[in-house]
């Protein structure tokens, strides 16, 4: 399947010590096996455990690397603010 026809993700992971890690792919599942596996981002490399707190749906890859850099773009609290809003029902 070509890049322009998949549904993109992003995605937020809750590291070990708290900081939170933002990305985006296809599959955020297999994206996040590889991240606790330690072949992810480096970022996240030794920061385990990880958690999976926050994935939303981009469409394309595009929209999803626009998303991102706002997501990227926010200060803490707001991220946290993002977290918790998807949380509720």
């Amino acid at each position: 399947m070509e890049k322009e026809n998949q549904i993109w993700y992003l995605y937020i992971l809750r590291c070990g010590d708290n900081t939170l890690y933002t990305g985006i792919a296809v599959d955020v599942e297999k994206r996040f096996a590889a991240h606790s596996a330690g072949r992810g981002a480096k970022y996240t490399r030794g920061r385990g455990p990880l958690q999976l707190v926050y994935r939303e749906r981009c469409g394309s890859h595009s929209n999803a690397l626009k998303r991102e850099w706002i997501v990227k773009s926010m200060n803490r609290l707001q991220k946290e603010k993002l977290i918790e809003e998807a949380d509720r029902p």
